[in-house]
């Protein structure tokens, strides 16, 4: 993806005046995912640190979301909650598409934050890693290529979760070399997801939902997460030091039949998104 800084602006300033609601943090509601947790959105975190550094490398220190003006809070605390969400969605997710001739018409909004998001810190693996993992069969796990389904009998669940991988279809989910396969586990199982993007140019993550996403642009609107724990929002675009990657953990206390989905705006529309079932047998 190639744009330009003040476009990237632009596009920033447009949705937070279009008034979209408020949040912040990458990764999830509260559990203790890997790198990107909701610990990690206070101010002088890590992240915390490379958001007001990446934004002021931006804007400046006097421009319109700078020292001055009536998006200073930009640069501050509440942008940033604003941005990555917390125990809510980021607020950028609520929004429509971004306006026409801003970003570009009709442009994923996951592009932007993919970018802005590709040097953030937190853990990272290689392409080769990213490969082995999404093809990698879980622990305890019963495969069934042909249908396309992945059950645990087992109390603890461990699985990776590739987004768009290399080789496969764009906006998917690769998951023990199946593409959005249908998983099940037992009740109350202790369930850990590793999430990791490898898409080039586009911000992934991945929530637990009672809705699919199929109807909706805006998934998190009409579907938010499941359990507490069960969502990360989004991962930067890759970079030469390796492809983001964070972690979900949750217990699924519920039984039921469930969804997990990117909840990006427009990604589960195009697929991205898979059967989540919680079983009590």
């Amino acid at each position: 993806m190639t744009r330009k800084r003040a476009s990237i602006l632009v596009g920033v300033a447009v949705t937070a005046a279009a008034g979209l609601g408020a949040g912040l943090a990458i990764a999830a509601t509260s559990g203790s995912g890997t790198g990107h947790s909701t610990v990690a959105t206070a101010p002088g975190s890590p992240p915390y640190s490379y958001y007001h550094s990446m934004m002021g490398s931006y804007v400046g220190g006097t421009s319109m979301m700078g020292g001055s003006g009536s998006n200073q809070w930009m640069m501050g605390p509440a942008g940033y909650r604003w941005m990555f969400g917390g125990t809510s969605p980021p607020a950028w997710m609520h929004g429509e598409r971004l306006p026409a001739g801003m970003m570009g018409a009709g442009t994923d909004p996951g592009q932007v934050m993919g970018r802005l998001w590709a040097s953030a810190p937190g853990p990272r693996v290689s392409p080769g890693q990213a490969i082995a993992l999404g093809s990698q069969v879980p622990a305890g796990a019963r495969i069934d290529r042909a249908a396309r389904t992945i059950t645990f009998t087992t109390g603890g669940v461990h699985l990776t979760a590739v987004a768009s991988p290399a080789g496969g279809p764009d906006e998917t989910f690769r998951i023990a070399g199946i593409v959005n396969p249908t998983i099940t586990v037992p009740a109350g199982a202790k369930v850990s997801i590793q999430v990791i993007n490898a898409d080039p140019d586009t911000a992934h993550g991945l929530v637990i939902s009672a809705s699919s996403g199929r109807s909706s642009w805006m998934p998190v609107m009409t579907g938010r997460p499941v359990f507490t724990g069960s969502a990360l929002w989004f991962l930067g675009n890759p970079t030469t030091a390796g492809m983001h990657t964070g972690t979900l953990t949750f217990t699924a206390a519920m039984p039921g039949i469930y969804h997990y989905l990117c909840p990006v705006p427009g990604h589960a529309q195009k697929g991205m998104t898979g059967t989540f079932t919680v079983s009590t047998s």
